[in-house]
């Protein structure tokens, strides 16, 4: 079986106008992935329990949206 060594890199090649380019993804750091699981159950609860959040009412899909982004900004950009 052929396993990865623990932390390795994931690397994703794609072509530009430049050529062939390597994009190196990593895994999120812990604050931001938690940052990101806890923004998205902030927007599960007020969407689906009826939490009162001031600033969140209307804008589920947004804050959805940003916690998206702050995953995979954390996994594109290095040390986030």
């Amino acid at each position: 079986m052929n396993r990865r060594p623990k932390g390795a890199n994931m690397r994703v090649r794609f072509r530009s106008e430049e050529g062939v380019r390597d994009m190196g993804l990593k895994a999120p750091s812990i604050i931001t992935f938690m940052l990101s699981v806890i923004l998205a159950v902030i927007v599960l609860m007020s969407e689906y329990f009826g939490a009162e959040i001031p600033g969140l009412k209307g804008n589920e899909l947004w804050a959805l949206l940003a916690s998206y982004a702050v995953l995979m900004l954390g996994c594109m950009v290095p040390g986030l």
